[in-house]
């Protein structure tokens, strides 16, 4: 069993390694030996010692490289109760004290972003330059709202004569945030930051198979004398952690952010708590659509098309839930698009240069399983291939690598078009008409965005305007706005966060009602 008293020592050493060859030889010391990550729960690492360990595995290697507590349900209640404690006294501060707070948390990172992005590029597998722009969105996310509170507007109405109504908001509570293993970081800070800044407190429970972030950012807590309780970390599986966070009566509220079956086990387990704060932000099946008019433009658009396509597919290796893997393109520009789109691709993503290891063993195999289904319906491999093996144990020794996969072929009722397989494989299918584009990106159970390639202006805004989607992209993708709001339509969630939408998931209304006389 780790004993506790290592965990500032391993902490030390982990902060000295801030670049690749650093961290790859701290690891290689170890001879093998896995780094044992802590719960942080009141301010102060603890060790579990009734819980299992689960072993997470280094993505570009196959081999352990750390593990981390199956947090029970009496640990996730001892963090709970942290937070539930120092609330009243948190949600009493000032706007000015946690809008200081959290710049200084956003600025101990940005001095330590090149130490995050190793951890994260050696965690999740993606590469260092994608990392690094994860950090820095991770800093924008504390600044963003430790400024937002600071200008924040209500709403006052005057009945004439008779009274003045305005808008008061309080916070809401304890929150349990749930983040992915996908983009670490960057989506565990995007629930922190704007729960603290409107004066909740938190559990957060980070992805078990992506960890490494999180214990770090927990010392980041620690330096910026953040209060303790506060935020506590807690580090389990789905079923062991998560499951009694969601559902303890403690909790005011849940902001999850990870697969839709997972999301509706969250309703299902709330549903009778009616005033729970519940933000779900789940799965997608992104469609792109390119319009002809993209290759009859300038080359510029042409080239700009192409490029935001394959971003759109193959950032991260696909591990974003807003990549678009279902790529539609207009049958007069279909054969031009696929031949320029494969090139491509073929040069920009490499796997090991610009192109990453998948997150885990198990997702690995998943992919694969697609891809399986993928030869067996004859789609044409344009580019990627399926592992040679059945069952990928190949990969335990080598790591999780999946090169960029392009198929053409593949008929609208294959799973590969409906099914998110969240990896380095998109499908491209032509359309005839605008009609039959609209119809074929809004035929999915999910609603979470879009990418729409287009010089039309008038079509920008009436093929825009009629897409199931709660993110349009026309022209470019992942741009965002902090304010505008997040999330999905369908099975890709409910609720919505950033600026004003985040507030309405931290805190509650009501309305005062003062008499004119």
């Amino acid at each position: 069993m780790p004993q506790i008293h290592e965990t500032n020592t391993l902490i030390q050493d982990l902060w000295k390694c801030d670049s690749l060859e650093k961290a790859n030889a701290f690891i290689r010391a170890r001879n093998g030996g896995p780094i044992h990550l802590h719960n942080f729960i009141d301010g102060k690492f603890q060790g579990s010692p009734e819980a299992k360990r689960i072993n997470s595995h280094e993505p570009k290697t196959g081999k352990i490289l750390y593990t981390v507590p199956d947090s029970p349900e009496t640990t996730v209640e001892e963090a709970i109760r942290a937070a539930k404690d120092i609330f009243p006294a948190w949600s009493k501060t000032s706007r000015a004290v946690r809008s200081k707070l959290l710049m200084t948390v956003a600025e101990l990172l940005r001095q330590n972003r090149e130490l995050f992005a190793v951890w994260e590029s050696i965690d999740q597998g993606k590469m260092i330059e994608r990392a690094r722009v994860e950090v820095d969105r991770a800093i924008s996310n504390f600044e963003y709202f430790a400024t937002f509170i600071l200008h924040e507007q209500t709403a006052a109405r005057i009945i004439d004569g008779v009274a003045l109504t305005y808008e008061h908001r309080s916070p809401a509570g304890v929150f349990a945030l749930i983040s992915p293993w996908n983009m670490p970081l960057y989506l565990l800070t995007w629930k922190i930051a704007p729960c603290l800044a409107f004066g909740c407190t938190a559990v957060a429970k980070p992805s078990e198979v992506t960890s490494m972030s999180a214990f770090l950012l927990a010392s980041v807590f620690q330096d910026a004398e953040v209060p303790r309780g506060v935020i506590n970390i807690v580090f389990g599986s789905g079923a062991t952690t998560g499951a009694p966070l969601v559902s303890s009566p403690m909790i005011n509220g849940v902001s999850f952010t990870g697969g839709t079956e997972t999301g509706k086990a969250i309703r299902k387990a709330t549903a009778h708590q009616i005033g729970k704060h519940l933000s779900l932000e789940l799965g997608g099946k992104n469609p792109t659509l390119v319009f002809a008019d993209s290759r009859t433009g300038s080359t510029a658009s042409w080239q700009r098309a192409i490029k935001v396509a394959a971003m759109a597919a193959f950032e991260n290796q696909g591990e974003i839930c807003l990549c678009g893997s279902r790529v539609y393109v207009e049958s007069a520009i279909y054969a031009e698009f696929v031949r320029d789109f494969t090139s491509y691709v073929r040069e920009h993503y490499v796997l090991g240069k610009t192109l990453g290891a998948v997150a885990s063993f198990e997702h690995y195999n998943k992919i694969q399983g697609y891809l399986r289904i993928a030869k067996e319906e004859n789609a044409a491999f344009l580019l990627g291939n399926v592992a040679d093996t059945v069952d990928g144990t190949q990969c335990k020794e080598t790591g999780y690598w999946i090169e960029p996969t392009v198929l053409t072929g593949v008929p609208e009722t294959s799973r590969l078009q409906s099914e998110e397989i969240f990896g380095p494989v998109v499908t491209i299918t032509p359309f005839d008409s605008e009609e039959e584009a609209i119809r074929l990106a809004n035929n999915s159970e999910y609603g979470l965005a879009v990418v729409l390639l287009t010089t039309d202006g008038a079509r920008m805004r009436r093929v825009g305007e009629q897409l199931e989607a709660g993110l349009v992209w026309v022209n470019s993708w992942l741009t965002r706005e902090l304010g505008t709001p997040f999330g999905g339509m369908k099975n890709s969630g409910t609720g919505r966060e950033g600026g004003e939408y985040s507030r309405d998931v931290f805190t509650v209304i009501r309305t005062i009602h003062l008499p004119t006389i």
